[in-house]
């Protein structure tokens, strides 16, 4: 049997956690997360950012139209137009597939469509509603609130 124990790193990134949000009456009722469209010629992939300063942050640059490319086989990247707000971030996160990150020393973007390891400096923004399964390639994308 497996025992409970939960590292700073794993603490760190509970309190990235989503937190409750505001509904149309004003009463906290579930997170508060934004949904997002990443489209990539013809393919539009679902989304949803995480409520942290940091997921925030990238949502006020919304829509985005970014070139990714890929890096070592695990993420596909790209550039941000300015270093986003990571107050309360996590030191270091482990990305599953499909997850939404910021590489916060170099300022990019990291979709990871293989996971990886615990790594310092990625930020987690969100992730895809659905396996990427190939179906983000290298090249152009939008970036767009869903709502």
């Amino acid at each position: 049997m497996r025992s409970l124990l939960i590292s700073a790193t794993a603490a760190a990134a509970l309190a990235c956690a989503p937190v409750r949000a505001e509904t149309a009456s004003g009463e906290g009722k579930g997170p508060a997360m934004t949904r997002i469209e990443v489209i990539a010629g013809d393919t539009v992939l679902s989304a949803t950012l995480n409520d942290t300063p940091t997921a925030r942050d990238f949502a006020s640059l919304l829509p985005l139209e970014l070139p990714l490319s890929d890096y070592h086989g695990t993420e596909k990247v790209a550039d941000l137009p300015r270093k986003l707000d990571t107050t309360g971030a996590p030191a270091s996160y482990a990305p599953a597939a499909g997850d939404i990150t910021l590489y916060a020393p170099w300022g990019n973007l990291a979709i990871f469509y293989q996971p990886f390891r615990d790594s310092a400096g990625l930020v987690p923004l969100g992730r895809f509603d659905a396996p990427l399964a190939g179906r983000l390639e290298d090249g152009p994308v939008r970036i767009r609130r869903a709502d």
